[in-house]
């Protein structure tokens, strides 16, 4: 997802006369230019580090100006001369069209039913590799391609293609490219306004490996001579050259440094949810290879570089997890706020009186001469959607494509099962049914926004009641409920359900089955939510926490149904008091 920001450098440049005069403005101008507002987290896993052999792609679609909805396009054969529209994503601002190919594949979200699957977040890069001309912004070229490409390597070449015939109008962004059997990261940056087309490189992860980023280019040196493994563009380093970006041997070429150098605002603000992602599922020891030779290291000693403090290392791109990952560990990864960390967003004042993981916009402030951010964890308040995609490669495409997907704030939403070769997608998830205007009842985007924004006034009491209803709806499909679909989906496409069909018709009665699953058990999650808001008022109404019985009615007195029994005014964090102490304590004393 895209970055916002204001170029505060231009305007120091422009006005540099009358700015000297106040030099503590002009450091906290810098400071603030340095750290944009970001957007947007991915998590890769091999199918050789997953708990299921899977490829997974994690995705959190996050944006002030995003509505979460669940994008649809069926299949497609298409005549000769017809043309496909392209509007940006971001805005839906018209750019152009492209000539229509013959066959589109389905997609439903960012995978399409041939189990490819593509994420994305955004970095920048110089302002003079814009390309204000082009047509292919990045979510174009993200669902176009899954379209029209079938696998990893296929998805790279369109991207490819696609960006240097019609030019690419968007920032620096960091691609996430997966099916059955690889995943690759890929890097791409435009080549300016006079100069259509793109530089890049992609690697791919080495099995049993994980990746992750966020809006932080990734790769830096690659190998030239290793086409199973590296792509890249052919004026890669050339391109640099010419511009200025570089002037070493080829074999020191690091893309990052040449097109989005690292400042702390790209280390604090983003990769270091990346570097909190690699900590919670290597459980603390990065381990890589370098050299031929795996290497192990705690994560602690790459703290100072997540932290911005410390820029002249360079995080491992892939590590190896110290476990086998399931869906839900990845879906949990989502949901993180540095906890643990020094940079937990619990634990200081900023969290307030109930521990909130959360600072609202801008995310940087000045006093008294300095400047301060506010951490940007992976979970944040302003995601639209994210999911965590499965390709699956040892089940047949109609059933192996599957997209856990969720509406909102990951730490406080659901992900439900969407097989990606349904018929039909869910009411509740459906374009068109709300927008960030336009409030919809029966939109899963905004039930989840009620909850979320419910939390937020109690959150260490409130969060925790949420996130275990989220937890046990994802522990049944992704442990139980889900496998058993898969296996009765199984027997009907082989031919074992008591009937022999031919084929095609076996693919029409899976499609119909996992359709009907699909639908339904969004629908039933959703009414759920609903419900769950209705609680969540009655049991933390005006800061009191109504006991519950185990089957989940309230517990009231002897004499009336309608007055609780075992109400608790738990009060503010210990964090909150001592603060409040010192600035207030003279005049609030009890004496």
């Amino acid at each position: 997802m895209k970055k916002y920001f204001i170029d505060l450098r231009n305007i120091i440049c422009k006005f540099n006369k009358e700015m000297v005069k106040f030099p503590h403005l002009i450091a906290a101008l810098l400071a603030l230019a340095c750290i944009p507002s970001f957007a947007c987290t991915n998590v890769i896993v091999t199918r050789g580090a997953s708990a299921d052999g899977s490829c997974m792609i994690s995705y959190a679609a996050d944006s002030h100006s995003l509505f979460g909805e669940l994008y649809f396009h069926k299949a497609s054969d298409h005549r000769p001369g017809e043309m496909l529209r392209i509007n940006e994503w971001d805005t839906n601002r018209p750019l152009g069209e492209i000539p229509q190919v013959s066959h589109t594949f389905q997609t439903v979200g960012n995978m399409n039913e041939c189990q490819l699957i593509i994420g994305e977040t955004t970095w920048g890069g110089r302002e003079e590799q814009m390309d204000t001309t082009g047509i292919m912004d990045y979510g174009s070229l993200i669902y176009v391609t899954l379209q029209r490409a079938s696998t990893a390597r296929e998805a790279i070449q369109t991207i490819v293609s696609l960006a240097n015939e019609y030019g690419y109008p968007s920032e620096g962004e960091t691609f996430s490219i997966a099916d059955k059997d690889e995943a690759w990261v890929m890097d791409l940056v435009g080549k300016g306004s006079d100069n259509r087309g793109i530089v890049w490189v992609a690697r791919r992860i080495p099995d049993g490996y994980i990746c992750a980023h966020a809006n932080q280019c990734r790769i830096t040196t690659f190998p030239f001579d290793d086409p199973d493994n590296c792509l890249y563009a052919p004026d890669v380093v050339s391109f640099a050259r010419e511009k200025g970006w570089f002037d070493g041997e080829d074999a020191q070429f690091s893309f990052r440094d040449a097109y989005n150098p690292l400042d702390f605002g790209g280390a604090r603000a983003c990769d270091a949810r990346a570097w909190s992602a690699f900590n919670i599922l290597c459980d603390g020891v990065f381990t890589w290879e370098e050299n031929g030779c795996e290497v192990s290291r705690p994560a602690d000693g790459w703290l100072g570089y997540a932290m911005g403090y410390e820029l002249n290392g360079e995080m491992p791109l892939f590590v190896k997890p110290s476990r086998k990952i399931s869906v839900k560990d990845v879906a949990d990864v989502m949901r993180d706020h540095f906890e643990g960390t020094p940079m937990d967003m619990t634990q200081d004042i900023g969290a307030g009186g109930n521990a909130l993981p959360y600072r609202w916009r801008p995310m940087n402030f000045a006093w008294e001469g300095r400047t301060y951010c506010n951490e940007r964890a992976i979970a944040t308040q302003q995601t639209g959607f994210w999911f965590v995609a499965q390709s699956r490669g040892s089940l047949p495409d109609v059933i192996g494509a599957l997209i856990w997907f969720g509406c909102d704030d990951a730490a406080t939403s659901y992900l439900t099962p969407i097989y990606v070769n349904t018929r039909k997608v869910p009411e509740c998830l459906r374009v068109g049914n709300g927008n960030l205007l336009t409030y919809s009842p029966t939109s899963q985007f905004w039930i989840c926004n009620r909850v979320a924004n419910a939390c937020y006034r109690m959150y260490d009491h409130m969060a925790s009641f949420v996130r275990k209803s989220a937890d046990d709806f994802e522990n049944e499909q992704m442990f139980s409920r889900v496998p058993e679909v898969d296996s009765l989906l199984l027997r009907t496409y082989n031919g074992r359900s008591g009937k022999h069909p031919g084929r095609r018709c076996a693919v029409r009665r899976v499609r119909n089955g996992l359709t009907n699953y699909t639908v339904s058990t969004a629908m039933e999650q959703f009414r759920a939510w609903v419900r769950l808001e209705e609680t969540l008022l009655v049991k933390f109404i005006d800061g009191n926490v109504k006991a519950q019985n185990e089957d989940g009615s309230f517990c009231h007195s002897q004499y009336s149904e309608g007055i609780p029994e075992g109400l608790r005014q738990p009060g503010y964090s210990d964090k909150w008091k001592e603060a409040v102490s010192r600035d207030h304590g003279s005049v609030i004393e009890v004496r």
